[in-house]
């Protein structure tokens, strides 16, 4: 295995968990994954030499539902819903010392930051009124105990992961910017990665599954919610690479709660299209590789539509 290919694993390994998520779940019209921004590099293949990886990462959202769209958040209903996110995430990984073979394994986990605000006319009973929200903080952390790849051949690998969200962050009942989604979230996950043209040009796909865990404080319970991201990204000898990126979310179960059932289970959809583009750099026993990508989110339903935006940096040492 070479090292570019081990240089992106990191972001391979992260982007498949579904990294960059705000502080509303489908309580809120967004949900762990933003449309697009789990696509990841190299979903699929973890490689054979053991180590540490690191990962530092920036994603920018901000996405709206216009008109009288009512959206159940925070323990209350809302109409007009802006949300505004900057969300700042560093990562460990490392891939155990397993040697040459059919499988390899990695563990990880993620701190995020959060900054979050929001804007909406509430509606409590008889009472209504604009309001804005914001807070800045610590976000919901989350791990993978294992992730496990499996190497069919030298062009074409996948991992199953299972990665766990915890509700690590502050939350408040009637607030409309959280920096949590005060429940735990299981996402069984499999990637999938492609080479073509002697490995310059990837092919990687990540599907995915959130199980949410009823939100306590509001009696809310999320439904299950399905996802597929997928990229396909040109490398050059340069060190730069160019593709497109794109992701589809489709909730699968209604949402289960008294303003929910009012909306008809308030399921929701996206479809999401964008480029990317990364390069990377090397040095004796180190690589870095940059990565940014752009999306526009389009056949939106019950969930807020944007453009969503996002950096990263991954080190292998």
């Amino acid at each position: 295995m070479n090292k570019s290919i081990r240089g992106t694993i990191l972001a391979a390994a992260v982007g498949a968990a579904a990294v960059f998520a705000p502080a509303h779940a489908t309580e809120g019209a967004v949900g762990r994954p933003i449309t697009g921004l789990q696509a990841a590099s190299y979903s699929g293949l973890i490689p054979p030499t053991p180590g540490w990886n690191m990962q530092i990462g920036y994603a920018y959202y901000s996405g709206e539902i216009g008109g009288q769209r009512e959206i159940p958040i925070g323990g209350v209903s809302a109409v007009g819903l802006t949300g505004t996110f900057d969300m700042l995430t560093f990562t460990g990984l490392y891939i155990w010392d397993t040697g040459e073979g059919r499988w390899n394994f990695a563990s990880m986990a993620t701190i995020p930051f959060i900054d979050v605000s929001a804007d909406a006319d509430l509606r409590l009973g008889p009472i209504s009124g604009s309001r804005s929200d914001s807070d800045t903080g610590l976000f919901d952390a989350f791990f993978a105990p294992v992730i496990a790849s499996y190497h069919i051949d030298q062009l074409r690998h996948v991992s199953l992961s299972l990665y766990i969200y915890a509700p690590t962050g502050d939350y408040e009942v009637g607030r409309l910017a959280n920096p949590s989604l005060n429940n735990w979230t299981f996402s069984p996950t499999v990637g999938y990665t492609q080479l073509f043209q002697k490995g310059t040009l990837e092919w990687s796909t990540t599907t995915a599954v959130d199980i949410y865990t009823e939100n306590d404080a509001t009696d809310y319970q999320n439904g299950a919610v399905f996802r597929v991201d997928s990229l396909l990204v040109k490398r050059f000898a340069n060190g730069w690479g160019i593709g497109g990126v794109g992701g589809w979310i489709e909730q699968i179960e209604d949402d289960d709660s008294a303003i929910a059932d009012r909306l008809d289970g308030f399921k929701g959809h996206s479809l999401a299209l964008g480029p990317i583009a990364t390069y990377a750099k090397k040095w004796d026993g180190g690589q870095v590789e940059f990565s940014a990508r752009w999306l526009k989110e389009f056949d939106v339903e019950n969930r807020l539509k944007g453009e969503p935006f996002m950096l990263s940096a991954s080190i292998t040492f």
